[in-house]
């Protein structure tokens, strides 16, 4: 039985996931352009177009269609890769988006097979439009609450830009492996919702991979619609949230 994207996100409560059908990320963009869903944030992590999942020649388009995309869809915007990949996309982001703050995720165990360099961080654009807001007061402490409910909070402190986590790697976060071959950690992806939603609000994760997001989610009272355009990867999020692919009405195009 099919349904409509709009009608589906409705039906979600605080902390539960939606999973649709292996679709193409663009197609799931320009359907949540279209309706009425407000998701208060977009969540791009594509591959990095080297090593897995192949190259493409058009990379840079595809990346800036899905900006483009995205800043219709969400006021916030994050944008996955290597720091030598999306550092070219920092002059070229499409209008009304524009940089928020350029984030680190640092690990020390990257294995490495070779000698000399090896890469132990990861970037992510955090991308905003103007009605955008952050909320920094989640990260507050007990002292740092009373203080602002007192009104005598001098500055209100928000998350480092630098986030430290280990890769998912070997026994390292064994409970969470799914054998997605560059899943991130829960803890890299919590921090990000945090600062950018308030529990019950809704999140879109076009290229989910093993579900992260979903996992996040659940932790932080959050409504999440995810997809994937690889039927394995989506088995993966059924397997890992309990829950069951979605139909919707329009179809799903094939994978490009």
């Amino acid at each position: 039985m099919s349904t409509t994207l709009e009608t589906a996100a409705s039906q979600l409560s605080a902390g539960q996931s939606l999973v649709l059908e292996p679709s193409d990320v663009e197609h799931v963009l320009q359907l949540a352009a279209a309706s009425r869903l407000s998701p208060a944030v977009t969540m791009l992590d594509p591959w990095y177009n080297k090593g897995v999942g192949g190259q493409r020649a058009d990379y840079r388009d595809y990346i800036l269609r899905l900006l483009t995309l995205a800043g219709a869809v969400s006021p916030h915007v994050f944008l996955w890769g290597f720091p030598e990949i999306i550092a070219q996309f920092v002059e070229r982001i499409p209008p009304p988006l524009s940089l928020g703050c350029w984030l680190t995720w640092y690990y020390k165990n990257n294995p490495s097979v070779i000698r000399g360099w090896r890469s132990s961080q990861m970037a992510c654009l955090h991308l905003t439009r103007p009605d955008a807001t952050l909320h920094p007061e989640h990260f507050l402490n007990e002292a740092q609450l009373e203080k602002k409910a007192q009104g005598k909070l001098r500055y209100m402190p928000g998350p480092t830009s630098v986030i430290e986590e280990p890769l998912i790697i070997g026994f390292i976060r064994k409970s969470e492996q799914t054998g997605h071959p560059s899943q991130k950690p829960v803890s890299v992806f919590e921090p990000l919702y945090r600062m950018t939603t308030k529990p019950g609000d809704l999140v879109l994760d076009p290229m989910a991979g093993s579900g992260t997001t979903g996992d996040a989610a659940r932790k932080l009272g959050l409504r999440a619609i995810l997809n994937d355009v690889s039927d394995d990867y989506v088995g993966l999020i059924e397997k890992r949230l309990g829950i069951r692919r979605t139909i919707l009405q329009s179809g799903a195009p094939p994978p490009r």
